[in-house]
């Protein structure tokens, strides 16, 4: 496909139905597509699929369309662009229950039974989020299908109550990034190479790549993640898409295939930081089976409550000092540097300070080796709570994959190494109490040296990689391009259950930059 045509399908989305084979027949033919929408219905659906939530459901509404048309248009578009035309295989499965859900939905809502902002609204959740449907959670492992969960993972139990219709489940890198360091973000042995919809050749990233491809892509206004470290906020910058690594304990793990318990969480990867904060909303909540859990007394917190374009007027953001005027990094990212001119001119007071450095130290090292240990505890527990799987321990599972390695073939390197990291008790609590510690203080240190509001990092800085292990959130939001093209984003961050003051500072900045693109399906 070539730019121009992809800059088309950008534009006007698929805008298509009876009149594809005129319009876009080298995408698909009328007679492929999904589901038919008359020609009226489809004059309706014009834009839909970069629309916000609060968009989406204004015309609800209105009955200007109904969750069942948007499911349908979603459908067909997913249909033409992810399985068709550029290819971007960032759906792993699609739910074959979603229309019937959306029709429920609408009943409700001509009832005058909302259940919240996201009634009537499509997700796509990823691969390790287990559905009680006939879907599979399988973490892209060929060796983790069998029968369907039993039950819904907390947040999916909280999402169907909020109204939300589950589209289907997003591509991963392969067990959340950890079978092999040379398999390439995005692939797995099941889903296969997810691509970035700006530019197709593009490293899109992982793990959480198929939501981030899809958001950006027009599949779903609403995207669900998971993050042991990077694998929101990576490939939100890298497919232009907001991404929300929460706090830890924030979102219930309950019913995720889980990496690591002292790390890993669910979070929002969505066009917009409103939308991202209306899904963090609806996922929230107390789930007593997961000892990690924030408990929430009386009424939520509602994460939108902050989400105004003055929002950054007045606060004091530190950024990396070697950003500061007349350092060179300052003119090696001009993209980073415009931004903090952006962020000034809104009022911002922006404080230069000095980031931890771990360069002469053995820290990364001994991360490493407490993941290896982690995932030596937790592996066990990714068969316990399946039936009819093809394996039931890691032993069977690295059998399976020698003789089931996918296409192409690809190794297992990691999931040899924390096989045979051996694990102690002792040693694994002595070394995540200090890289907790460490990197908790680091952080800590920064906001109270200079009272500070937040922090904020250019998108390949080195917060996104110690805020996860602190258990801190941080969102990261598109800011643009670089001179080469490259997508580019800012990392808010800070301290414990600051979401609602990052999702402020993030809304306040995208506000004032628009910077988010439509992808252009280039080669």
């Amino acid at each position: 496909m070539n730019t121009k045509k992809g800059q088309g399908l950008s534009k006007f989305g698929i805008s298509l139905t009876l009149s594809v084979a005129l319009a876009y027949s080298h995408v698909a033919t009328a007679n492929t597509l999904l589901h038919s929408i008359e020609p009226q219905q489809l004059a309706l659906m014009a834009g839909a699929e970069y629309a916000s939530v609060a968009e989406l459901t204004e015309k609800m509404d209105r009955n200007s369309f109904s969750s069942v048309l948007l499911v349908k248009y979603l459908l067909n578009r997913i249909h033409a662009l992810d399985k068709n035309g550029p290819a971007i295989n960032a759906i792993i499965e699609l739910n074959p229950e979603a229309l019937d859900i959306a029709t429920q939905r609408d009943q409700e809502r001509r009832l005058g039974k909302l259940r919240g902002p996201l009634h009537g609204i499509p997700v796509l959740i990823k691969d390790n989020i287990q559905t009680s449907d006939t879907m599979q959670t399988s973490a892209g492992s060929l060796a983790l299908i069998g029968q369907p969960a039993a039950q819904d993972a907390f947040i999916i139990q909280q999402l169907r109550a909020a109204g939300a219709v589950i589209l289907g489940k997003t591509n991963l890198t392969e067990l959340a990034g950890f079978r092999d360091p040379d398999i390439p973000s995005g692939w797995s042995a099941r889903g296969g190479q997810t691509k970035n919809p700006h530019k197709l050749s593009a490293d899109p990233c992982g793990s959480s790549t198929g939501s981030a491809a899809a958001a950006a892509a027009g599949f779903a206004p609403l995207t669900v993640g998971t993050e042991t470290n990077g694998s929101i906020h990576c490939p939100s910058f890298m497919n232009g898409v907001v991404g929300l690594k929460p706090s830890l304990g924030l979102l219930s793990r309950t019913g995720m295939i889980v990496v690591s318990r002292n790390q890993d969480t669910p979070g929002p990867i969505t066009r917009t930081v409103r939308d991202a904060a209306l899904l963090l909303n609806a996922m929230t909540g107390n789930d007593s089976t997961d000892t990690v859990q924030r408990t929430h007394a009386g009424v939520p917190t509602d994460y939108t409550a902050l989400l105004n374009t003055a929002e950054l007027s007045g606060k004091r953001i530190g950024y990396p000092s070697r950003y500061a005027p007349g350092n060179s990094e300052a003119d090696l990212d001009l993209n980073f540097s415009q931004a903090l001119v952006i962020m000034a001119n809104a009022g911002a007071t922006l404080i230069p300070v000095e980031e931890p450095s771990y360069e002469n130290s053995n820290y990364m090292e001994r991360y490493q080796e407490f993941l290896f240990m982690d995932l030596n505890r937790e592996a066990s527990s990714w068969f316990s709570s399946r039936q009819g799987m093809p394996v039931n321990s890691m032993e069977a599972l690295i059998n399976f994959n020698q003789h089931t390695p996918g296409v192409p073939v690809y190794g297992q390197n990691s999931v040899l190494s924390f096989m045979n990291t051996p694990y102690n008790e002792t040693q694994y609590h002595e070394l995540w109490t200090m890289l907790n510690s460490r990197s908790r203080q680091a952080i800590d240190n920064m906001l109270t040296e200079h009272a500070l509001d937040a922090l904020v990092d250019s998108s390949e800085g080195f917060a996104p990689t110690i805020v996860p292990v602190a258990g801190y959130p941080g969102i990261t939001v598109p800011s643009g391009v670089d001179e080469q093209g490259t997508l580019k984003g800012l990392y808010f961050y800070g301290t414990r259950w600051s979401e609602a003051n990052l999702l402020g500072l993030a809304y306040s900045y995208e506000q004032a930059t628009q910077a988010r693109i439509n992808p252009a399906f280039a080669p």
